[in-house]
């Protein structure tokens, strides 16, 4: 019989100096490509915050170094951001119709989003597959062609006489928002629901549930990641909206923060005002910022739904 000796300096070795010694040794292509990897991700988080950086130094400068080039603004003012709210540009009264615009698309689409989603998870019927298809292929159209028809239709153009006067409306960017916001919260949500056991619900209706109260107390409560994440990303489509409200809000009280960003005159009305649309475009982003870094785990949770059986 074979046995095993080990030596005195073997037996004083400590347990952190024994797991040292059993970890496998990384080959050097090994070393190489997980120094790739975090260079690759190096580039990818400098390449996202050097644009958001340069916004915040060229919001911070002076309104006349517009065209400056220097990493710092020297001196450090805040007059920009003074002009963003200053003159013509009736900005505070844009962001307000953008909150009312982005927080009715993001409802609605979560209203009509959960049930389609949460009937193509659970019912079974012939061509389901079909119908997941065709919601998304809905989202596939180039906005730019959508945007004569429903100029004709919200304007009550022939042969649309029927249909009422929406120019300088809400509904008219929202019913569009809804277009291309339903397809992303049908397909996100269908394969969150998907993950879900049915026999919850079946229990839930033992207990003397009906599908709805089984659906609002046991299922929906469990979805809230899924249903949090699309809810973010709806409202940030809605909230970055340009072209189908510059063409159909032209009322300047109407238009959206995106459109009167586009339309700044600068704080004299005679500059080119490099400087307010960069301190602008700072209080449009800061805000969705800090709302994704504070729920990014309920997002991460919601984007990954349905990727592990």
């Amino acid at each position: 019989m074979a046995t095993t000796t080990t030596t005195p300096a073997e037996s004083h070795l400590t347990r952190e100096e024994v797991a040292r010694l059993a970890k496998p040794k990384k080959s050097p292509r090994a070393r190489i490509g997980m120094i790739a990897s975090y260079v690759g991700m190096g580039l990818i988080v400098l390449y996202c915050i050097i644009p958001f950086y340069w916004m915040i130094v060229s919001s911070l400068r002076q309104p006349t170094e517009g065209r400056s080039t220097e990493f710092l603004p020297n001196p450090p003012s805040i007059e920009n951001f003074q002009g963003v709210f200053s003159g013509t540009n009736n900005f505070g009264r844009s962001l307000i119709n953008s909150l009312i615009i982005s927080g009715t698309t993001t409802v609605l689409t979560l209203l009509f989003g959960i049930v389609a989603a949460y009937a193509l998870a659970r019912l079974q019927f012939r061509g389901k597959a079909f119908v997941l298809w065709l919601i998304m292929a809905c989202s596939m159209f180039p906005l730019i062609i959508l945007i004569p028809p429903l100029l004709k239709m919200f304007s009550s153009s022939p042969p649309f006489e029927w249909f009422p006067y929406w120019i300088n409306t809400y509904q008219a960017v929202i019913v569009p928002g809804l277009s291309f916001g339903l397809p992303l919260a049908v397909w996100n949500l269908t394969a969150f629901f998907k993950q879900l056991p049915v026999e919850l619900e079946q229990a839930a209706m033992v207990d003397g549930c009906t599908p709805g109260v089984a659906f609002r107390k046991v299922i929906l409560p469990l979805a809230a990641p899924g249903v949090f994440t699309t809810a973010i990303i709806v409202f940030i489509g809605a909230w970055n909206e340009y072209l189908v409200a510059l063409t159909f809000l032209q009322a300047p009280e109407r238009q959206t923060a995106t459109v009167a960003i586009s339309k700044f005159t600068g704080t004299t009305g005679f500059d080119t005002p490099y400087g307010t649309i960069m301190a602008a475009g700072v209080i449009v982003t800061v805000p969705l910022l800090i709302a994704v870094l504070i729920f990014q785990r309920r997002i991460v949770a919601g984007l990954t739904a349905g990727g592990v059986k």
